[in-house]
């Protein structure tokens, strides 16, 4: 249901991109640390976004870490390149 919802809410933010505030990757990375989902204009695919993951007791990871939905709606561990880290068209979905 989560990943449900934050696709579909990248999907409305990619239609109201003009509208919404935008911001560099440290901005969206507080966003990410509070629970919130991000995305980014610059990336190729609709439905994709980036979020944090906090293990719990279940996990077998045993720090935080990102995640990217990809545009198959497949959830992976992510990491920022030099182009993500650098641009200033993060949204908050």
């Amino acid at each position: 249901m989560y990943v449900q919802r934050g696709f579909d809410e990248a999907m409305r933010v990619s239609k109201q991109q003009k509208s919404e505030r935008r911001m560099n990757y440290s901005e969206a990375l507080e966003y990410l640390k509070a629970g919130k989902s991000v995305t980014r204009d610059g990336w190729n695919g609709p439905g994709q976004f980036i979020a944090m993951q906090y293990p719990d007791e279940n996990s077998k990871m045993t720090l935080p870490y990102i995640y990217i939905q990809t545009v198959q709606r497949d959830l992976v561990p992510w990491l920022a390149s030099q182009t993500d880290q650098l641009a200033e068209d993060w949204r908050l979905i």
